[in-house]
């Protein structure tokens, strides 16, 4: 299944509703964005259905990511995209971290950065037992791969033969002034994992490898990715952004940047 979801469409959204609510980390959230359109568009799942009990299975461990994740979901069908506005807001549902309580849609509750794989780890490991087809899909970032409980449920997933596991890795460079992980794609591989290096920012390139049978382990997408990718003014000044909301004039800079 291709997705016919819109990139450009999530990207104005995430905008606005920063705009909006004054909250958001926009250049992260605008490098996940293909990733989660690509996983989507082959994943079994049912936006009138969110707990079908066969649906696969998506946790987005880097949690600082959310608004990207929640206007992904409004553009594939989930709920109204207008009423991710109110993101970060007073008695809203839609936190700035994924909360399973409050949103039937998310899986596992993500924010504390290096725990999303090892739930999803577990989760896989379940549906192994179970004997079920269900697939589990992870989105990790290269920053919190600093955590040692990564690489712990890596080694895991690899000595148990999770190959109903995918890791999407997002490699978007959001270390280079601290300790960024050089090579990620020889890392995994040396773990054990299947893995496949590509443009990040590329669904059809995506969906391709998503695509993909495995045998007997996990399979890791290092996805290389641009932060901020769609606005030159983020992609050029990514750190000023890093927890900035636009203001009035900002915003309409941005939404030009996103049409050219």
């Amino acid at each position: 299944m291709v997705s016919l979801a819109s990139p450009r469409s999530v990207r104005k959204n995430i905008l606005e509703s920063s705009h909006k609510s004054g909250h958001g980390h926009i250049p992260t959230s605008f490098s996940i964005i293909e990733m989660v359109l690509a996983t989507y568009g082959i994943m079994n799942h049912n936006p009138n259905e969110p707990k079908d009990p066969d649906r696969d299975i998506f946790i987005l461990s880097k949690g600082h990511a959310a608004l990207g994740y929640y206007c992904c979901l409004a553009e594939l069908g989930y709920f109204d995209p207008k009423i991710v506005h109110s993101f970060g807001g007073a008695g809203t549902i839609f936190g700035c971290h994924p909360d399973r309580v409050k949103q039937p849609w998310v899986e596992v509750s993500c924010g504390s950065l290096g725990h999303g794989i090892g739930v999803g780890t577990g989760i896989a490991l379940a549906q192994k037992i179970n004997n079920t087809n269900r697939q589990v899909y992870c989105l990790i970032g290269d920053g919190e791969s600093n955590e040692g409980t990564v690489w712990e449920a890596v080694m895991v997933a690899v000595g148990q033969k999770l190959d109903n596991l995918t890791i999407l890795y997002d490699n978007n460079q959001s270390q280079s002034r601290c300790l960024q992980i050089r090579k990620p794609a020889e890392i995994f591989s040396a773990f054990g994992c299947e893995v496949h290096e590509v443009n990040g920012n590329d669904i059809d390139e995506l969906q391709k490898v998503l695509s993909l049978p495995v045998n007997g382990r996990p399979k890791c997408i290092v996805a290389n990715t641009i932060k901020g990718y769609g606005c030159r003014t983020l992609v050029n000044d990514v750190f000023a952004w890093h927890r900035r909301s636009p203001n009035e004039q900002e915003l309409n800079q941005l939404l030009e940047e996103l049409d050219a």
